[in-house]
């Protein structure tokens, strides 16, 4: 739809969408290469790439880029974009076991099997403005990499594998096993979920939700507008093969990796039809995004909730809620032309005032 009523028309509208990009370009400096955003701006590439629904990082830049750091908006133009793709094939369903391991921690236990890998991570530094970057970045950066590689100690050979830490609780019998509720997983791009959503559909829902709508959902539960007050039992960041089958062979074939985060989340104790056990939580997204995988794995526990008592334990309430993409066009179609909504809501405005002088004259009638 178009703003008929707009000055110049067309023209102006096509004026006013190349004032835009004419701002995004800025004035005076330089183009940002693809490069640039992909590799300094990585953790909000992973984010479009999450809520977009598709894992493309030179794609999810150029997004990024288009849309002049709008994540919502860029997230728009990847998911649009990958509505244009064929599909050539689908993965082989697998677990997480083989993941190439970038972070791993866990706040239930200090000694973990395996150890805790710290990994890249901003957790324990200030948070404050770091002002001297201004001064001279290429320096600084150079610094930096002396640190890193400064005095390496001896490579030592990683694990294939890394134990789960929710393990040590599934040997002893004390963490629930939620499983899932369909044979097959559902794909919510080519069916629509109905309610109650079977546990695929509802995960499907959530790892390509947006990432300050799942926070605020499952925070509301944490501050007590619910019941879930977690532990994180393991959180993971690292690279996950991407199976398929061979067309020729039928043989299993690993074409490409792909870097996800992992959280497995525990929480309360209770089961009233038998022995009481930790109630746990799953997360993966794409990407590095661990604020959404520890998000994901809150809901998931909150809407296994039999009768829910709070908007984080409703399953319609948090699956259509926490799309930033469709709750951004709903926001947006309002900048369209309402013209002849509001003028008969005018009509009726009028018509009720009028009404409501016509009783008040009645009244004051002797």
């Amino acid at each position: 739809m178009a703003y008929v009523a707009v000055k110049g028309g067309r023209e102006a509208i096509e004026r006013a969408c190349d004032l835009a990009e004419y701002r995004r370009q800025g004035a005076g400096s330089r183009p940002l290469e693809l490069s640039q955003i992909r590799e300094q701006l990585h953790l909000a590439v992973d984010r479009v790439m999450g809520e977009g629904g598709l894992y493309a990082p030179d794609l999810a830049a150029l997004a990024l880029r288009q849309a002049a750091g709008d994540t919502i908006e860029a997230s728009f133009l990847l998911r649009a974009h990958r509505a244009t793709l064929p599909r050539l094939g689908e993965s082989i369903p697998d677990t997480t076991g083989e993941m190439r391991m970038v972070r791993r921690i866990s706040s239930a236990f200090k000694d973990v099997p395996g150890g805790q890998i710290l990994g890249p991570t901003s957790d324990y530094t200030l948070r404050l403005l770091e002002l001297d970057r201004l001064d001279d970045p290429a320096r600084r950066r150079q610094l930096i990499r002396e640190r890193v590689f400064r005095d390496l100690p001896e490579p030592e050979d990683m694990p294939d594998t890394f134990p789960r830490v929710v393990e040590l609780l599934r040997r002893d019998g004390l963490v629930e096993e939620p499983g899932t509720d369909d044979d097959e997983p559902f794909d919510i791009t080519r069916r629509s979920v109905a309610f109650p959503a079977p546990r695929s559909a509802r995960l499907q829902a959530l790892a390509r939700g947006e990432t300050g709508g799942l926070l605020l959902l499952a925070y509301s539960s944490m501050r007590g507008y619910g019941h879930i007050h977690p532990t994180l039992a393991e959180l993971r960041v690292g690279y996950l093969p991407l199976r398929t089958t061979h067309p020729e062979t039928g043989d299993s074939v690993v074409v490409g990796e792909v870097l996800a985060t992992e959280a497995e989340v525990v929480s309360r104790f209770s089961n009233p039809e038998g022995e009481p056990r930790f109630h746990m939580g799953y997360g993966l997204c794409l990407g590095h995004n661990e604020i959404k995988a520890i998000s994901m794995g809150v809901l998931d526990r909150c809407m296994r909730t039999e009768a829910p008592t709070c908007p984080a334990e409703d399953q319609e309430f948090v699956l259509y809620h926490t799309d930033g993409i469709e709750s951004m066009g709903f926001s947006n179609h309002w900048k369209l032309p309402h013209y002849v909504d509001f003028l008969s809501d005018l009509d009726r405005l009028r018509k009720a005032r009028e009404n409501a002088s016509e009783k008040e004259r009645t009244r004051a009638r002797p």
